[in-house]
């Protein structure tokens, strides 16, 4: 039996943000590898052994970060040259998104154990969470509340845009 190489879809350049991102950060390691450097894991050795992952995929994994500015490969040591690993601002920016992948998964896949790890803000001292709110109003940012407007950055037909509509004015009359 013939098992192919499945060609992988580039969502690279789709008018898409989130499809964008999964093209970016879409595997299953990766955003575990980011996980760790926030965590603090800054060295290789560290973050494989926390993991558990090939050393060959880590490396793609923190190749692809670094290339993509999300990561910064900083020398720590001359013979042998080791480098430590650690998330520029770009990378850093990504950590509101772990948070409420973490809210979602300890409140929907935790199995009635609790929550893996807690996260505790600095600032006030208590525990917290990751939260979607409203970038002006403060209010949780819930599906209902939102509407969604195409934009020129997303470069569609007008078919479509008419198709578009149509889904989600169906999609709120079956609400």
């Amino acid at each position: 039996m013939y098992i192919g190489i499945m060609k992988r879809t580039s969502f690279r350049k789709w008018p898409c943000s989130i499809a964008r991102t999964m093209d970016l950060l879409g595997d299953w390691w990766t955003p575990l590898v980011l996980r760790e450097l926030v965590y603090g894991s800054d060295r290789f050795d560290d973050i494989q052994a926390a993991l558990g992952i090939g050393r060959n995929v880590l490396a793609q994994r923190l190749q692809r970060l670094t290339r993509e500015g999300m990561v910064e490969r900083r020398k720590y040591q001359e013979r042998p040259a080791r480098y430590a690993y650690v998330a520029t601002e770009k990378g850093r920016d990504f950590f509101p998104v772990l948070a409420a992948i973490t809210r979602w998964g300890d409140r929907w896949l935790d199995g009635a154990k609790g929550p893996p790890i807690l996260l505790r803000h600095k600032t006030c001292g208590e525990i917290t969470h990751g939260e979607v709110v409203c970038a002006h109003c403060h209010a949780d940012l819930k599906l209902d509340d939102v509407e969604f407007e195409v934009t020129p950055g997303r470069a569609v037909t007008l078919d479509d845009r008419i198709k578009s509509t149509k889904r989600l004015a169906a999609a709120k009359a079956r609400q």
